[in-house]
């Protein structure tokens, strides 16, 4: 039977105290990066596993970071939120946490399992996804002083002042960007496919596609379309905005998943156009919202989210709570990210 490593076999080999090589794995801040790197090459080439539960009892910490996994919708969008857990995930561990998963149906479910969790587990901090309006899940751990970040801004009418850091992708600058690049091609009449009034990422979305076609001297006024998030759903509204008299040519959409749909609705017979009268057809442009994998099967220009920075910075922010380096006094820290567009065949 192999003999089991001990911590001071590490430090042995590393030639530095106990002290150091403890230091090392769980407060790598107070160590030299020479001595730190020593150090994990030891662990290394030892094999050496840290005792969980003597580290938690030791430090009052789990290492562990907590996370809902999203249902899956339709198989396309639910890939930008796998992309941004396996983010995390790398972040997590080069800091030294785990991540923790588990599930909810609704916000009221997942507070229930924040009881759960804390009770059985004990994370150091959560990390929420899916902000909206009138969310209960950050009222929960704000009251009862458990650090969290989230992926998303709070989106409630009084969240000017809500004391949490969060970390977003900006949506409007992402349409405000597809729609200059659509105007640059020539076009003028570019419709907008959306969700129904009343979320937040997606309000934030269509908000940049208007206020980039007002800057232009297009009136958006009937020029977009709202549906649930489903390819079919995207293709019924794609149809309907481009037989209507308005000739539009273009189409800005809030989600791969709408752009997949305008994309079958726009290369349907009868809905290419003639630019300035030419003789030359050309399909209706598409330009899609996330950057998932099927955009690129597909062709379809889209939008692509920073997920791993996202994933980093919330990593970052938390790890800066956990280690107490806020002050009381400054505002919560909130990070907003660029999306960028990815230019393919379909605009």
């Amino acid at each position: 039977m192999t003999e089991k490593v001990t911590i001071a076999d590490v430090a042995r080999l590393a030639g530095v105290s106990r002290q150091t090589v403890s230091n090392a794995l769980n407060s790598p801040d107070v160590v030299r990066e020479e001595t730190r790197e020593r150090v994990l090459r030891a662990v290394e080439e030892l094999g050496y596993r840290v005792n969980q539960a003597a580290r938690q009892m030791r430090t009052g910490r789990s290492r562990l970071i907590a996370i809902r996994i999203e249902p899956d919708r339709d198989g396309i969008n639910g890939s930008v939120l796998d992309r941004f857990l396996h983010g995390l995930t790398e972040s997590a561990a080069q800091s030294g946490y785990r991540v923790l998963l588990y599930t909810a149906a609704d916000d009221q479910a997942e507070v229930d399992t924040f009881e759960d969790l804390l009770g059985a587990y004990e994370p150091d901090a959560f990390v929420l996804t899916s902000t909206h309006h009138g969310d209960l899940r950050t009222a929960w751990l704000l009251d009862r002083k458990v650090p969290f970040v989230t992926f998303g801004r709070p989106w409630s009418a009084d969240s000017a002042g809500t004391p949490h850091a969060w970390v977003d992708v900006d949506g409007a600058a992402g349409t405000a960007a597809a729609t200059r690049h659509l105007l640059d091609a020539g076009h003028r009449a570019i419709g907008f496919l959306g969700w129904p009034s009343g979320s937040g990422v997606g309000d934030d979305r269509r908000e940049g596609w208007a206020r980039t076609l007002a800057a232009a001297g297009v009136d958006p006024t009937g020029l977009s379309r709202a549906t649930s998030d489903g390819v079919a759903d995207g293709e019924k509204a794609a149809h309907d905005l481009l037989r209507s008299d308005l000739g539009v040519t273009a189409l800005v959409c809030v989600s791969d998943s709408l752009a997949l749909g305008a994309l079958h609705a726009a290369r349907s017979p009868g809905l290419a156009w003639r630019p300035g009268g030419g003789t030359a057809e050309r399909p209706v442009a598409v330009i899609g919202f996330d950057d998932t994998p099927v955009a690129k099967a597909v062709g379809l220009t889209s939008l692509s989210q920073p997920l791993a920075q996202a994933a980093a910075h919330c990593v970052a922010l938390l790890t800066t709570l956990l280690d107490g380096q806020t002050d009381p006094g400054e505002p919560p820290a909130n990070v907003l990210l660029e999306p960028s567009l990815v230019v393919r065949q379909s605009a």
